[in-house]
């Protein structure tokens, strides 16, 4: 469901004389249906660039990026759009929306935007904040106000609302309480069980060793690795 091959990436440094800094080359992997792989490394390794050269926000140097049938390494910003929206879906550890738009709304966009009914969408939200814990009395605001908490578990729910074939998450689990924890990696075994393929950095080891059938070290990744 993802693939990457031989993909690379450097970034210019355009304030510092245009100098070109390698960050990965020959990077390759595969995710299935169904499986959970978990990206490990040092910090500054290149995880997190690995994600979002996947999710289409960092372009690649060279290489393929296969999500489906689609080569998001070559893809047009509308079929990344749509891809995006009915294929892969995004937990990064920040939420970032439209002030002022109610968290249920929030949560419900993914599927509004497919053309799911307002009522069977917003159902659907209210369930997962719910079991994530989301006070009933906060749906109406806007979760910019919110904790880092409530905000992490709003992310969450928008992210897991609509059954999408391929998940990235970016430490799905960080900054929660155990209760919390434990809905989330429900939601992901949910998720595999239902033949979802998910690529993710999880920092905690033990969410890791739970969720994750095996591990990609991104380390083998840098260049002249």
């Amino acid at each position: 469901m993802i693939r990457v091959q031989d993909l690379s990436k450097s970034f210019t440094l355009h304030n510092q004389g245009s100098a070109v800094i390698p960050v990965m080359e020959g990077a390759h992997l595969q995710v299935a249906r169904g499986e959970c792989v978990g990206l490990v490394g040092a910090s500054g390794s290149g995880k997190s660039t690995l994600m979002r050269m996947i999710w289409g926000n960092y372009l690649a140097a060279s290489g393929r990026i296969w999500v489906g049938d689609l080569d998001v390494a070559s893809a047009s910003p509308r079929q990344i759009i749509r891809l995006r929206r009915e294929t892969l879906g995004y937990v990064s550890q920040f939420l970032r929306v439209v002030p002022r738009v109610p968290t249920l709304d929030v949560v419900a966009e993914p599927l509004l935007n497919l053309g799911v009914p307002a009522e069977t969408a917003r159902a659907r939200a209210a369930a997962l904040l719910t079991q994530l814990n989301i006070p009933e009395r906060l749906w109406p605001l806007s979760p910019t106000t919110f904790s880092g908490g409530e905000q992490q578990r709003v992310n969450i729910a928008r992210g897991f609302v609509h059954h999408y074939p391929a998940l990235l998450l970016d430490e799905p689990t960080a900054s929660l309480d155990a209760a919390n924890r434990e809905v989330v990696l429900q939601l992901i075994e949910e998720a595999k069980t239902r033949g979802a393929a998910i690529l993710g950095i999880f920092h905690d080891a033990g969410a890791r060793d739970r969720v994750c059938d095996r591990l990609v070290d991104v380390a083998a990744f840098a260049p002249g690795a």
